[in-house]
């Protein structure tokens, strides 16, 4: 089977800060932020490359501020 190489884009505006998404990946590519946005609060944010696009943060954030993008490795 061919090896993914994900990579998360979270709108920051947009995300309330839930957690949902951290414990929804396999990876521990998401961590909460020490900023704030614009509305006040903290937001989700990618804090290393392990990312397997597997997109299970995506599917379970509320306000679908997570967008996965997936690209297949050739080895």
């Amino acid at each position: 089977m061919a090896k993914m190489k994900g990579q998360i884009v979270v709108d920051i505006e947009r995300c309330k800060g839930c957690e949902v998404c951290i414990p929804a990946c396999p990876e521990e590519v998401i961590a909460m932020s020490k900023q704030v946005n614009r509305k006040g609060y903290f937001f989700a944010q990618p804090v290393n490359d392990a990312c397997t696009g597997c997109t299970n943060c995506a599917v379970v954030c509320p306000d679908g501020a997570i967008t996965v993008y997936r690209k297949k490795m050739t080895e």
